[in-house]
């Protein structure tokens, strides 16, 4: 039965998602001519907290952990694990108070309704994985750009989507570059549990019923320290919070 529902509910998810899209990517162009950043952005906002709660319509259980011990007036590089594509509008939701950008491939700048609009004008920084020297530019542009704005940068040091939804080695070049031009950022541990789950079978079907988990843990002054110790330290945070069982919230 709960096998027969999810090839009924998926659609509509997806319906949803693609509608949300739609429909606010002329609102952002309008509010961007109009009255800039501050609206556009809280356009976006609006959009991602539809596209996070449509995932009630396959009775995803939405739990935000620790959001008190994100700091304010600073800026914040996020550090997470990496599931699924639906990590994002979380994200956004969660940090949206620390205008939170992300390092996105260039190939997500063109083509999506809505969301290359977004990656496009809202700060985020599109690398050309191919480019690595440019890559790394764009990388410390964002960190410059953070530092200026007390604005958080998120990055996933898997380098990737994990495709079987633990926690993969992190790499520490990209968290070394943001610390370079952003040195009064503060390390910001997420935790992102239950979205692979989500999609295990890809996008149709997705699976009913699944928590889905963001846990802030505790943030970490990178100052004197060993970027490779600290982006160990980091990986170990994560994957001890995913991996310990926990009782539900």
């Amino acid at each position: 039965m709960k096998k027969f529902l999810s090839y009924i509910l998926t659609p509509l998810f997806w319906l949803s998602f693609g509608f949300l899209l739609v429909l606010f990517h002329p609102i952002q162009v309008v509010t961007r001519w109009i009255w800039g950043y501050p609206v556009r952005k809280k356009v976006v906002d609006v959009m991602n907290f539809g596209i996070l709660y449509s995932l009630w319509i396959l009775g995803t259980k939405i739990t935000f952990r620790g959001l008190e011990k994100i700091p304010q007036n600073r800026p914040l590089i996020i550090v997470a694990n990496h599931q699924t594509t639906l990590d994002i509008p979380a994200i956004i939701i969660a940090f949206r108070k620390n205008h939170p950008k992300f390092i996105s491939k260039i190939e997500l700048g063109k083509g999506i309704p809505s969301i290359s609009y977004n990656l496009r004008h809202g700060g985020s920084v599109l690398i050309d994985r191919k480019n690595k020297s440019q890559s790394v530019k764009d990388i410390l542009m964002l960190g410059k750009h953070i530092e200026k704005n007390n604005y958080s940068a998120c990055i996933f040091p898997e380098g990737t989507r994990t495709k079987d939804g633990k926690v993969h080695t992190f790499m520490p070049a990209g968290i070394a570059s943001l610390i370079r031009t952003s040195p009064s950022a503060i390390l910001v541990p997420l935790a992102i549990d239950g979205s692979y789950e989500l999609m295990k079978h890809g996008s149709f079907p997705m699976s009913l019923g699944v928590h889905l988990k963001l846990t802030v843990l505790d943030p970490i002054d990178p100052k004197g320290r060993d970027i490779d110790e600290l982006t160990q330290q980091i990986e170990d945070m994560i994957r001890k919070e995913i991996e310990s069982p926990s009782p539900e919230a």
